[in-house]
C-alpha cells in the first residue's frame, strides 16, 4: 500500500483592534486576501475570525503550500507597506503560530 503525505503550511496569526477600528481591519483583510489569490504564488486560503467574548481580538486563518511561501510574502515591500499602515489601528503586535499540516492519503 502506497502512502502519500502531504504538507502544508498554517499561520494563524492573532490581533488585537483599536477601538473603532474594526471595520478598517475587516477591510484590510478583505483587499489583501483578494490581493493574495490574485498575485501570491503558494498561498491557499484564508479566513478572519472575530473573538465571541472581546470583539476588539482577532484571528486570521491562512494556509500556504509551504514554509517558502509564507517568507516570501512576508519579506515582500507588499506586505511591509500593509504591515506599517496597520501599525496605526493595532493596540500591540501581533503574534503567529506556523504549524505544518501532515496528512496521510492513502
Amino acid at each position: 500500500m502506497l502512502s502519500i503525505y502531504l504538507l502544508m503550511i498554517n499561520v494563524n496569526t492573532y490581533y488585537e483592534v483599536k477601538r473603532g477600528h474594526e471595520s478598517e481591519f475587516e477591510s484590510t483583510f478583505t483587499k489583501m486576501l483578494l490581493y493574495l489569490k490574485r498575485n501570491v504564488k503558494g498561498f491557499k486560503d484564508a479566513k478572519l475570525y472575530k473573538e465571541v467574548a472581546a470583539p476588539l481580538q482577532y484571528m486570521v486563518y491562512s494556509e500556504w503550500r509551504d514554509l517558502r511561501s509564507v517568507r516570501t510574502f512576508g519579506s515582500s515591500d507588499y506586505f511591509r507597506s500593509n504591515t506599517h499602515r496597520g501599525k496605526s489601528i493595532l493596540k500591540s503586535k501581533p503574534s503567529r503560530g506556523m504549524f505544518k499540516e501532515i496528512s496521510k492519503k492513502k
